[in-house]
């Protein structure tokens, strides 16, 4: 009989190091296609330790599922295609209700 050999099982989610932003560009324009068809878009805030910073604008800022869409798709894909991801978080562009001493208001968000 031979020796078994041990087999290590690394998490995928190591840190790679930067993010390489020319693949991370190159990744957001093939995404983006899929995002326009449903009215919205995304503006790359930034990108720094692992993680990329999104703004989803359009039908998509105001929309529920964009979460679900950031974590379950974009995320995905930006991990699996761009050394260096780790994480995506994005803001949305709805409205912010806020209350100051002139009463209750909205505040639009500005890119």
């Amino acid at each position: 009989m031979t020796d078994a050999t041990p087999v290590t099982i690394s998490p995928s989610s190591t840190k790679e190091g930067p993010i390489d932003l020319e693949k991370l560009n190159e990744t957001l324009e093939y995404i983006r296609p899929a995002v326009q068809a449903d009215g919205g878009d995304l503006v790359l805030l930034g990108a720094e330790d692992g993680t990329v910073s999104l703004q989803m604008v359009g039908a998509c800022g105001g929309c529920p599922l964009s979460m679900m869409t950031l974590k379950a798709g974009i995320e995905r894909i930006l991990k699996d295609r761009v050394p260096g991801v780790e994480e995506v978080i994005a803001s949305a562009d709805a409205p912010v209700m806020f209350e100051d001493d002139e009463g209750v208001g909205i505040s639009l968000p500005t890119l």
